[in-house]
């Protein structure tokens, strides 16, 4: 038994409301302009100030889909609390529950957007950026669970100032693929916003497009109605890359008196809340902005290093979806890649530049922003400039050296052998390899190519066959000269997952789900729980197995656009 499960548990909503602790809301400042009661749903330019208070829309009818057993007995909270009548209401956006110490309102936040280091303002309505942030995302809870701060936010939860015309909903599609990818995230053991809850409409329908039954179109080509839901996601902030630098654009422009003050703020308070444990409270501010661009870099090359591990695509890896914590945020058009491709990108308007094997140059374009954001705090000092801007040159050095560390640990390697490495790359790519499926099966490590077959989705010629020989041979040397067999064979399993997250199989949880059957979603929770474990012959005939034919090139499946 963990000693979180040994702890007394959160069994009533009134013990829940006693844990609220509005760390942000009391640091930070308001938008001036904000309404006191939160009554602020209608698309406006916000000038200043952090965040907005407002009030989630609740959905009609809230049905409950599912929670994270997980997350809630690492918060402490009894199973049962989320079939609690106020528990539902408030995490289906009815914030009326809250009582004492919680606050009566929520927030939304504002923040900047750009695209591979290039700023951009169209998407905001107003051309100026001073419209662009949480449209639909409405954080409604703050406060410390066994020592730990944490901060939950709804998603789905109705439109605030920035949702530029939407309608700030969450379609059950979307709400259960989110949901599931990040508890599965957090059992592969990457960085991850979490999962709370899940409520879904039993009468409320938001109309999106979407693809037709065995499309293979690239854009959705009808028009859908589909249950409204509300996922919960949990994390230790939502400060984003985005929300920094748009404090420092601010600064920058001249837009208002406060501008430094605001920036100077925000970063303080993203100190406290993601990068406490590392950064001494008493070194001088310029040293703890020095230390916190050290910290994020390691955070973040960590991070994609993590995702190439498990072949996962981020999709759309702009500064507003990149968590200043250095964990993953906003599971929108990401996907797994199944067939090995480094071009693979599974969002229809991403393109290659946010492709599987393209993600390294995207982050280092994110913290490129983040750099330039946090360099005005330090305007002045010219030592504590350059030494931020050396932290900044090296990103390029630190990623690389986290790429190879994490390429030998998945081949069992004790350093990297950089002809080998690549040799391997180009025979799976020429081969059509399933990703997952060809490092587990090279976790036992196999004397005979007839052991990796099972992971090739087309026959190979004579002459493929013998370069895979020779490859394998000479990686087999490496591995077995260095250690014992079972012991290197079990730590590369620890890493390589068994499961994968296949879309062709997730599919069929949400559209279920849309008839109200949840059980499926329950059966891949359980699955996606355990991605290193050898489960049972059933699960293993299910889920771990190539991807069909026909689900190659079918939309909503192999690639699908941001409709959510």
């Amino acid at each position: 038994m963990s000693s979180t499960e040994a702890m007394p548990k959160t069994r009533t909503f009134s013990e829940f409301a006693k844990q609220a602790d509005y760390s942000l809301m009391d640091s930070l400042k308001a938008d001036p302009q904000a309404t006191d009661d939160g009554d602020d749903h209608l698309t406006r330019e916000v000038f200043s100030g952090h965040y907005v208070p407002v009030t989630p829309t609740a959905i009609s009818k809230p049905e409950y889909v599912t929670h994270s057993k997980t997350l809630f007995n690492e918060l402490g909270l009894s199973q049962e609390l989320a079939l609690d009548e106020l528990f539902r209401r408030l995490f289906s956006g009815d914030i009326s529950v809250a009582t004492a110490p919680m606050r009566p309102v929520g927030w939304a936040t504002g923040y900047a957007l750009s695209i591979y280091g290039t700023e951009y303002t169209q998407q905001c309505p107003f051309g100026t950026g001073n419209g662009y942030g949480d449209g639909r995302a409405i954080s409604v809870f703050e406060g410390l669970f066994n020592g730990k701060r944490w901060e939950m936010q709804l998603k789905g939860g109705g439109p605030t100032p920035y949702c530029r015309g939407a309608d700030g909903r969450a379609v059950l599609r979307s709400s259960v693929r989110e949901f599931l990818a990040q508890d599965y995230m957090q059992s592969l053991g990457v960085p991850t916003s979490r999962s709370l809850t899940l409520y879904a409409s039993r009468s409320e329908t938001v109309r999106r497009p979407w693809y037709t039954k065995d499309s293979n179109s690239i854009n959705p080509d009808i028009l859908v109605e589909t249950p409204a839901a509300i996922s919960t996601r949990v994390a230790p902030s939502f400060l984003r890359v985005g929300q920094i630098e748009l404090f420092a654009r601010r600064v920058r422009n001249n837009e208002h008196q406060d501008a430094m003050k605001e920036l100077e703020m925000i970063v303080k308070h993203l100190i406290v809340r993601n990068y406490k444990k590392e950064i001494d409270p008493t070194l001088s501010f310029s040293n703890q902005v020095v230390e916190l661009a050290n910290s994020f870099r390691e955070r973040l090359t960590s991070l994609v290093a993590n995702w190439m591990r498990i072949g996962y695509c981020q999709g759309n890896f702009n500064s507003d979806n990149c968590a200043a914590g250095g964990f993953t945020l906003d599971y929108g058009p990401f996907g797994f890649c199944e067939l090995f491709d480094p071009r693979f990108q599974p969002w229809t308007g991403g393109g290659e530049h946010f492709a599987f094997f393209n993600q390294q140059v995207a982050a280092e374009a994110n913290y490129q922003m983040f750099w330039g954001a946090l360099r005005p705090l330090l305007n002045g000092n010219a030592e504590s400039l350059e030494r931020l801007d050396s932290i900044r040159d090296g990103f390029t050095t630190v990623m690389n050296q986290k790429m190879e560390n994490m390429w030998a640990k998945k081949l069992g390697l004790v350093t990297y052998d950089a002809p080998l490495v690549n040799e391997m790359l180009r025979l799976m790519v020429h081969t059509k390899v399933d990703y997952t499926i060809f490092f587990r099966k090279l976790s036992s490590i196999p004397n005979k190519l007839t052991d990796l077959k099972d992971s090739f989705y087309l026959p190979i010629s004579e002459e493929t066959e013998s370069k895979w020989i020779s490859w394998l041979q000479r990686w087999r040397e490496q591995v077995i000269s260095k250690g014992d067999q079972n012991e290197i064979s079990a730590k590369m399993k620890s890493i390589n997952p068994k499961y994968t997250w296949r879309e062709w199989l997730i599919t069929p949880a949400y559209e279920k789900a849309e008839e109200g059957d949840y059980g499926l979603i329950k059966e891949l929770q359980a699955v996606l729980d355990e991605p290193y474990e050898e489960q049972s012959l059933e699960i293993q005939k299910k889920y771990d197995r190539l991807k069909p034919k026909k689900f190659f090139g079918a939309g909503g499946v192999s690639h699908y656009s941001c409709s959510s």
